[in-house]
């Protein structure tokens, strides 16, 4: 089957939820052929459906199922999806997860399972798509980042670094994929008000009562107030995707949402330093050296 309308095509992983879904849908009523990648289809395809009046023939809303966790799921994916709409004009890896903790707290096999959905997922499903990309000598790819990306944050380490990661491989790809007439965009994403944590999308391994309780205990009040402020509708960040669709340069940084915009400002005037303390100071953090264990302590 292919999307029989000349429209341009997109597939985007993740689609069953949050800023996914709400991309999707966006897409597809601006007349996009969207593939909706995604662990569980017929649910996902559900929500889908509803959010945009599609039927469940319209060649333009098409599910595939993608365990990005699964080298042989990615890859039939892959094919169905070139079975489906050929080359994809875009690309958008946008599925992921996330975990709560401090370093001690987050155990490796997490750390393992976040940079398998997050960053080798995502590229062995790049590197199946790239060849018919590269034929049709056209295409988008575009990196989902966010905050954490920009900087190092306490209590999301692995979702930091995994972030980075994207970001830096997205940095060496659109040199690579330049010359064939593909760009790479990395989307910052700022705060958005979804449901990935009450939907399986962030892990919390928070030892409320252990050595970091004091910083857990100031994180949570000042992250819940922060949430209030700075959070936004999911069709917010879908029209940031959008229009990091329709770019045109070899290789965009862009931020989509008031806070990340602030952030990525504020990391390219201030150095690390004093990065470091601003981040310290707006979470409460206690400062160095204040929680040092004392002559008689006794070791947590």
């Amino acid at each position: 089957m292919t999307g029989g309308t000349g429209a341009r095509s997109v597939v985007i992983t993740g689609a069953s939820r949050g800023l996914g879904l709400a991309s999707a849908a966006l897409l597809y009523r601006r007349g996009w052929t969207v593939v909706a990648a995604m662990r569980s289809v017929d649910a996902g395809m559900a929500r889908l459906q509803e959010a945009t009046g599609a039927g469940t023939t319209d060649s333009r809303l098409i599910g595939v199922t993608l365990d990005l966790t699964d080298p042989a799921s990615v890859g039939r994916a892959a094919t169905d999806i070139e079975r489906s709409v050929g080359a994809p004009y875009g690309l958008v890896h946008n599925a992921g997860i996330s975990a709560a903790g401090m370093v001690e707290e987050i155990p490796i096999p997490l750390w393992e399972r976040m940079f398998a959905t997050n960053v080798f997922g995502p590229v062995a499903l790049t590197k199946a798509l790239l060849p018919s990309m590269r034929n049709a000598g056209r295409g988008r790819i575009v990196l989902v980042s966010s905050e954490s990306g920009v900087r190092g944050m306490p209590a999301t380490a692995p979702y930091s670094a995994v972030k980075a990661a994207l970001e830096r491989w997205g940095e060496s790809m659109a040199g690579e994929v330049a010359p064939f007439g593909i760009g790479v965009t990395v989307l910052v994403s700022g705060t958005y008000d979804t449901d990935i944590i009450t939907d399986a999308g962030t892990t919390d391994c928070r030892d409320l009562d252990g050595p970091y309780a004091r910083h857990h205990r100031t994180m949570d009040r000042r992250g819940r107030a922060a949430m209030r402020y700075a959070a936004r509708s999911p069709e917010a960040f879908a029209s940031g995707l959008a229009r990091a669709l329709d770019g045109t340069k070899p290789f965009d940084r862009r931020a989509v949402g008031p806070d990340a915009r602030m952030l990525v400002a504020a990391a390219r005037v201030l150095p690390p330093s004093a990065m470091h303390h601003m981040i310290r100071v707006m979470m409460g953090i206690p400062r160095f050296g204040a929680l040092r264990a004392r002559p008689g302590d006794v070791a947590p």
